[in-house]
Order: C-alpha cells, then sequence, then structure tokens
C-alpha cells in the first residue's frame, strides 16, 4: 500500500515529460493508416510511455512500478471473475445539479480491474460546443467516465483543463430511476446509489485501490467529425489513485453502458485497435466497420464468470517451430482473457514453466540476469538486440500471434530484459505486450476476435 501511494504521488506532482524535437516522430496520424476501412470512426492511440502521448507517464516511473501495478490488475480481475465482494466504502457530498446541496451518499466500492500504467490512451470530445480530453481506453471495463468539476472531493492531476458541465449546453444528470442507474450494477459490479436530488451517483472502483465515484451523467460525445448526443456517462466528483495524467477512462467491455455499445447502433458492434509500442509515434483505435480478409479469427469462448470480459481459448504455444512439452489441456485448464490494460501475459502454471523452459533453451548462449520481481526468465542486453527464437500463440480456430522479439521479451531497465509472460492464479490473460503492433479486432456482432501482422506500420 504504502508503494501504491508513493507512486500515486509521483504520478500526480511528477513533472510532463521535457520537450524534445519529436515533431517528425510524433507526425503520424490515424488517417495514415491506409489499410483501415474509411467507414469506420479512426482515433490516434498512444503508449503511456510514448513522448508522443498527449499525457505520458513521467519518465522516472520504473519498472517496477507497472510490475505492481499489473499485479494488482490482476488481482482486481481474479476477484471479478470469483464475484468477491468489497467493503471499501467512500463518501460523496454535493450535487450534480447543485454543488451546494450538500447531500450525502456512503457507497460500497466492489473490485474492478486496475487502469493507468499499463493503458493506453487516446483523445475524446465531449460537451456542446466539443472540448477534447486524454483518455485512457480499457477492454476490461464498461463505464466511460471523465472528472469534472467543481471536484466536490477530489480530482488528480490531469493534461489540460477539467471538463465543466456548466460549460455543456447538452449536458444532463440522470436520474435515480432512470434505468441506465440500474444498470450501473452490472457495468461497475456496484449498484448506483441516490443523492437528495434525485441524481443517480456511479462508482468505478479499481484493483490498485484507485476509483471514480461522481454522477451519472448524459451528453454529446465526439471524435473528429462524428458527433453522438445522449451518450451515458460518469462525472466524476471524487477521482483518486492511478490514472497518470488522463482525464478519465473510456470502457469497451461487453456491456450496454460501453462505449462501443452505445454507439454499435450507428456503427456497429466492433472495434479494432493497433497497440504501438513506446518508441512508436503512434497506433489507432477504430470503431465500427473493419477490413475483414486481412485477419486470422478465433471465436469468442462463453463463460459465465463474467460476461463483459473478452474470453478466447488458447491451443498452443511452439517455440523455434516446436510445441511444448504439455498436454492440449493444460492450455484450457484455465479460462483466458485477451485485455488491452494488463503488460505481462499470464499463462496456467504448467504452461510458463514448459515455455520459460524452452525459451532459455533456445537463448543459451545469451548471458541470464537475476529475476526482475515476478519475471524469473532474463537476460542481459535488451529484447531489440537479441537473438530470440521464434514464439507463436495459437487460438482456436487457426488464429496466431507470431511474437517478435519485442512481443516475447520485455526490457526492465537498460541492462536487462525478461520473458513477458508470468504464472496465471486464477484466470490466464493476454497481455499488451503481445499484442503491441498487430492489429486486432473485437467483432462482438459474429462473436469473434481476430488478429492481423503489421497492423501499426
Amino acid at each position: 500500500m504504502a508503494l501504491l501511494r508513493l507512486l500515486a504521488l509521483s504520478l500526480l506532482f511528477a513533472v510532463a515529460t521535457p520537450i524534445r524535437d519529436i515533431t517528425d516522430a510524433c507526425s503520424s496520424q490515424v488517417k495514415d493508416f491506409q489499410h483501415l476501412n474509411s467507414t469506420g470512426l479512426h482515433l490516434t492511440l498512444h503508449h503511456p510511455r510514448s513522448p508522443c502521448s498527449p499525457a505520458p507517464l513521467p519518465a522516472d516511473v520504473p519498472f517496477s512500478a507497472v510490475i505492481t501495478h499489473d499485479h494488482a490488475r490482476i488481482a482486481s480481475l481474479a476477484a471479478r471473475l470469483a464475484k468477491t465482494p468489497s467493503s471499501r466504502p467512500t463518501t460523496l457530498r454535493g450535487s450534480s445539479s447543485s454543488p451546494d446541496d450538500a447531500s450525502l451518499a456512503s457507497v460500497p466500492l466492489g473490485p474492478g480491474s486496475s487502469v493507468g500504467v499499463g493503458n493506453y490512451v487516446t483523445r475524446m470530445g465531449l460537451g456542446t460546443p466539443a472540448k477534447q480530453y486524454v483518455m485512457v481506453v480499457d477492454t476490461g471495463s464498461s463505464l466511460t467516465w471523465l472528472q469534472c468539476s467543481p471536484c466536490i472531493v477530489s480530482c488528480h492531476r490531469q493534461s489540460g483543463p477539467v471538463f465543466n458541465p456548466k460549460s455543456s449546453s447538452s449536458y444532463a444528470s440522470v436520474s435515480c430511476s432512470a434505468p441506465q442507474c440500474s444498470d450501473l450494477t452490472t457495468a461497475t459490479l456496484n449498484p448506483g446509489a441516490c443523492s437528495t436530488s434525485n441524481v443517480c451517483i456511479y462508482q468505478a472502483s479499481y484493483g490498485d485501490s484507485s476509483f471514480s465515484v461522481g454522477y451519472l451523467s448524459k451528453d454529446t460525445v465526439s471524435f473528429s467529425s462524428t458527433s453522438v448526443p445522449n451518450f451515458y456517462y460518469g462525472c466524476g466528483q471524487d477521482n483518486e489513485g492511478l490514472f497518470g495524467q488522463s482525464a478519465g477512462l473510456i470502457g469497451l467491455a461487453r456491456n450496454k453502458l460501453s462505449l462501443l455499445y452505445q454507439l454499435a447502433p450507428s456503427m456497429g458492434y466492433s472495434f479494432s485497435y493497433c497497440l504501438p509500442t513506446s518508441s512508436s509515434s503512434s497506433g489507432y483505435l477504430s470503431i465500427g466497420s473493419y477490413n475483414p480478409g486481412q485477419y486470422s479469427y478465433t471465436p469468442m469462448a462463453s463463460s459465465s464468470l463474467d460476461d463483459s470480459l473478452y474470453f478466447i481459448k488458447m491451443t498452443g504455444i511452439t517455440v523455434a517451430g516446436k510445441p511444448l512439452s504439455v498436454s492440449v489441456s493444460a492450455y484450457s485448464s484455465l479460462p483466458t482473457i485477451i485485455d488491452s490494460g494488463t503488460v505481462i501475459t499470464r499463462l496456467p502454471t504448467g504452461v510458463y514453466s514448459a515455455l520459460s523452459k524452452a525459451v532459455a533453451g533456445a537463448m543459451k548462449g545469451t548471458p541470464r540476469a537475476s529475476a526482475f520481481s515476478i519475471l524469473d526468465t532474463c537476460f542481459q542486453g535488451q529484447a531489440s538486440r537479441l537473438r530470440v527464437p521464434q514464439v507463436s500463440m495459437a487460438f482456436a480456430g487457426g488464429a496466431a500471434l507470431k511474437l517478435a522479439a519485442t512481443n516475447l521479451l520485455v526490457d526492465v531497465d537498460s541492462a536487462t530484459t525478461c520473458l513477458a509472460f508470468a504464472p496465471a492464479r486464477s484466470a490466464a490473460i493476454i497481455g499488451n505486450t503481445q499484442q503491441q503492433t498487430f492489429s486486432v479486432v473485437y467483432d462482438v456482432k459474429n462473436s469473434k476476435i481476430g488478429f492481423a501482422a503489421g497492423g501499426c506500420s
């Protein structure tokens, strides 16, 4: 807990990344991705550590903090799958319609998914007239929210001004009797509360003890030239924890309050992205139609554990063309989630042990390094400069991720790189290190997920 508090303080008070000559490196925009279908909605996506990001993490945040944060996210997802409640309360004073109303609501916060350090960011427009806000993108969350003035309790430091509902002619609060207030239970795993002025209060809590509490609201959301009225989101009045310098979060999970589902009537039930590396200028997030021919697909797996998350079935891993020495059933011994906000992929213990052994064997001539936190297969050097074996992850239906060196290994400091995998306990998770530079499409309508190489180029 002390480490998390220190990290939170570093994120709140650290100065922005020093200005450097990165104009050329950061000039790539979503419109340059020629393979995208022009009828979709396309947004620029930035790595949290990229100097091109509109809200970069401080350069001095160590990778150990990323690991700590990632562990909290895993624990949070595990709690969700186990449906373990949390008794941690928070109190919100004030009213969205009148901050002087001094209404009071005390609400319990349940488990959610950890955000901030491992998540990618984009820009979202809100209000009339529209203003732009830097938002974390998360496939493991449903409700979209952002910080709102007057920040009755607390706002973390963000890039740019805080959204002011009074400056938007299309803003409206949502009453406690609205069906969307009842929908909060499935969207956030916390029931909606009610202020004394009959305004619905949401509570979104995350695995690292970060949370956002505020008023359920609706307004016009906009991206480039596309605007959608009556978009439901959280107007945060108490926002505490590790959200970097973002204004809030965009939820893309399978839930009627997520951005995906609210835009689907006009754009369709699908989205795709390419997660760039920290050294890349940008990737993209595309909502709506896509070019289906370029992908290899795996079916979305059904699960009664949490129907908002994206489950798939892993069927095998090969190292230098050879399958791991584990049974086929080992891959399905735990449910498998694909997640944009988890950094380190978690595998069933037997599968992880076999992968670690096989990679270490294939890199026998490379000097080893000491374990780094949960990463126990480490080498001296940087991933991009080492000779690594070809590793491929296979999924039901024939889809595969053929991993480059930077998808297989993660640099934890200037002299050490480690296998970007760890053993799982309650669920296997395909993290974002393995997804980087691939185009990944979530076709919710047809219940399938597709992969294509070279997505950010």
